[in-house]
């Protein structure tokens, strides 16, 4: 069966050794699922119209920086996310935390 050339790449040994020796875990599904990277896709969307398409920034290290602050500041903190039962991830996972931790002290 012939792989598509992304496929073909980025499925290879060397580039699978190189993930793992990074640290990065890959996340390749089956062929045509649409699903796999619906989330990331979603979010890169957001943080593009939202973000980057209104602002210039004059390196890339000055948009590094105020990206990860944006993300860690308003998407994360503030921004209600409709998967969390709008409510912000962080409170999303300070509810979780305290309904497991409920569980675990029953």
């Amino acid at each position: 069966m012939h792989q598509p050339v992304e496929l073909a790449k980025y499925g290879s040994r060397r580039f699978r050794r190189a993930c793992r020796q990074l640290g990065v875990f890959q996340s390749m599904g089956r062929d045509g699922s649409c699903f796999d990277n619906a989330f990331r896709e979603a979010f890169n969307s957001v943080l593009k119209v939202e973000y980057i398409h209104r602002h210039a920034f004059a390196t890339r290290t000055e948009a590094r920086i105020r990206i990860a602050t944006w993300i860690t500041d308003l998407s994360n903190s503030r921004r209600l996310h409709s998967v969390c039962g709008y409510k912000s991830p962080i409170n999303y996972e300070h509810s979780y935390q305290a309904i497991l931790t409920e569980e675990l002290a029953a």
